[in-house]
């Protein structure tokens, strides 16, 4: 049951692959008990089963991992002055994503590539809701984002993100429309007052452009 839930969860290549380690050794102590027992079918099941456990372990310990850690390597270099920030595309699934105030406002779930001229279209982000029950998909295109080696924060306040319009699933947009400026400025505006981040936001704002 754990090696299931380190394989299922897809929380990387290190956790899958430790998934399988837990895998092989239960498919060996298996294979011990067939052949004490003499039970042929059970030792050849657990055989085999041991042999496909190693395949996964070789996937995601050694090649899948060598990647990640690349990955990983370049996007931590890619923090030092003068070099253009860069994170992985693979890992821009299940990025954190927040409001130009920095308040969390869920995850990044997929992007949409135009073929074209290879630049993101649109990022999909997820609210809300547990292990993807009740959330809401919204979709955000990559002028009103802006991109950190941490995550994603999306160029408007929290109020003016849940504007809109949510995603059908299965149902999704060609192309998203940016926001103006002008509505950028009038979802960053806090006439109320009692935003102590608007100023900062507002700051956010004006530095992005």
């Amino acid at each position: 049951m754990i090696a299931a839930m380190m394989t299922a969860a897809n929380l990387g290549a290190r956790v899958t692959g430790w998934g399988f380690v837990v895998f092989t050794l239960g498919s060996i102590c298996w294979s011990l008990v067939g052949l004490q027992s003499g039970q042929t079918n059970l030792v050849a099941t657990n055989v085999f089963l041991t042999c496909v456990n190693l395949v996964g372990m070789w996937r995601w310990l050694g090649r899948q991992r060598g990647y990640e850690d690349g990955a990983k390597a370049a996007s931590r270099s890619s923090r030092n002055p003068g070099t253009p920030t860069l994170f992985s595309a693979t890992g821009l699934s299940g990025m954190a994503v927040s409001d130009i105030g920095g308040e969390s406002l869920g995850r990044s779930v997929e992007a949409m590539i135009e073929c074209r001229s290879g630049r993101l279209s649109y990022i999909v982000v997820a609210t809300g809701g547990i292990a993807g029950v009740d959330e809401e998909l919204r979709s955000v295109p990559i002028a009103d984002i802006q991109c950190h080696a941490d995550g994603l924060m999306i160029l408007e306040t929290k109020a003016a993100y849940a504007l809109r319009p949510t995603l059908a699933r299965g149902d999704w947009p060609a192309s998203v429309a940016a926001a103006s400026t002008a509505q950028r400025d009038k979802s960053l505006a806090d006439p109320e007052g009692d935003n102590p981040r608007g100023g900062e936001a507002r700051a956010h704002a004006s530095a992005t452009r």
